[in-house]
């Protein structure tokens, strides 16, 4: 089916480099996936591709080699069918563990490695993980180092996610960027957010165009990307490479490809099919349950449906019925009912508002981006 567009009077389409490289590897676009624990396993990561999305960094994925046999540790190192290049980001305190955690990610896929500075949850930073890590700057330049050194005996490109500091008095993502492409990593994601402000507020993009002036290798804006416009903005703020996007794609995995068509036309693509989402929603809950499994899948499909149809007539009643559903047919009988109840009312999906997306995510990422 073509693209359907609305028009509207707009500056000049504003244009950025798709011929973007992490390393050895050329992406098809700049759009990038934001790493979300409980979100970005591998039904989802795909998803997001096929809707225009060009990289999606796996869940965090943990040094400590007692769990690595886990369940939890198996899904998030299982890449079958994916389509590359395949990115699984990593999070620890100790530089060896790290590099070992590195290695053994590559031996199961992974073609590149992201570490993990930039998660906010209490549950990671208490251990001194994640962006705890931006408050001893030698320890984190200790692991990068370690990491890079392991990673290219393998020739596999290390990137690194951090915020812009550990809080408003110490924002030191310009310092330690300049370390860190100095010790090899081949791209930096910087969430425009210090730990301290975890999702609340508001993003801010001057940190982020002050590392990019500072480094010379592609860095990613990230933070609050919820629209088409405001992808724009947030380009021409910082002079990013790439953006990357996290909470606005929970339930609305066709961002990208509404992002990549505004920035290169100057003009809307019209939302999606009601029958589109319909056909994405029901393919991503049957990968879903394969990929997990009936009992988990079926709960755990839950949040995802939830954001699906947030705001949509009769969703509160919905959700509520949804959850007390034990099986996966009949969750999918549910969802394609309710579905096709709302194409009956309308052909198109109706826009969510950037305010929505975050009012209704900031809550439940505060414990889960990374």
């Amino acid at each position: 089916m073509g693209a359907v567009t609305r028009h509207c009077f707009l500056p000049p389409p504003f244009f950025f480099d798709i011929r973007m490289r992490i390393g050895h590897y050329a992406l098809a676009n700049s759009l990038l996936v934001a790493p979300m624990a409980g979100v970005t396993d591998r039904p989802f990561r795909q998803l997001c591709k096929r809707l225009g999305a060009a990289y999606a960094v796996s869940e965090m994925v943990t040094s400590r080699r007692y769990l690595w046999d886990s369940l939890k540790t198996s899904r998030r190192t299982d890449h079958a069918g994916e389509p590359g290049p395949i990115a699984v980001q990593i999070a620890g305190i100790d530089p060896r563990m790290m590099a070992d955690a590195a290695l053994y990610n590559v031996d199961r896929g992974a073609q590149i490695i992201d570490i993990n500075m930039g998660c906010p949850a209490k549950k990671v930073c208490n251990k001194w993980a994640g962006s705890a890590l931006m408050q001893d700057e030698a320890l984190a330049l200790s692991i990068v180092e370690a990491v890079v050194a392991a990673c290219q005996s393998r020739n596999v490109p290390v990137t690194l996610k951090m915020r812009t500091g550990w809080c408003q008095q110490h924002r030191n993502a310009v310092v330690l960027a300049r370390a860190f492409e100095s010790a090899g990593v081949q791209m930096l994601a910087v969430h425009g957010r210090t730990r301290e402000q975890g999702y609340r507020g508001v993003a801010e993009y001057d940190t982020i165009a002050a590392v990019k002036a500072a480094v010379h290798i592609p860095v990613a804006a990230n933070g609050d990307i919820t629209s088409p416009e405001k992808a724009r903005l947030v380009l021409r703020r910082t002079g990013a490479d790439a953006l990357m996007v996290g909470r606005a794609a929970q339930g609305r995995p066709w961002i990208f490809r509404e992002i990549a068509h505004f920035l290169a036309t100057g003009t809307y693509l019209a939302p999606p099919l009601v029958s589109e989402v319909r056909r994405w929603l029901l393919e991503h809950l049957h990968d879903h349950y394969r990929f997990y499994g009936e009992f988990i899948g079926l709960r755990s499909a839950r949040k995802h449906i939830g954001w699906y149809v947030r705001g949509l007539p009769g969703s509160e009643v919905f959700r509520a019925y949804l959850n007390g559903l034990e099986s996966c047919d009949a969750q999918i009988d549910a969802v394609a009912q309710f579905l096709d109840g709302l194409n009956n009312r309308m052909d198109r999906f109706p826009a969510h508002s950037a305010e929505s997306v975050l009012a209704n995510t900031g809550r439940d990422m505060a414990e889960v981006t990374l």
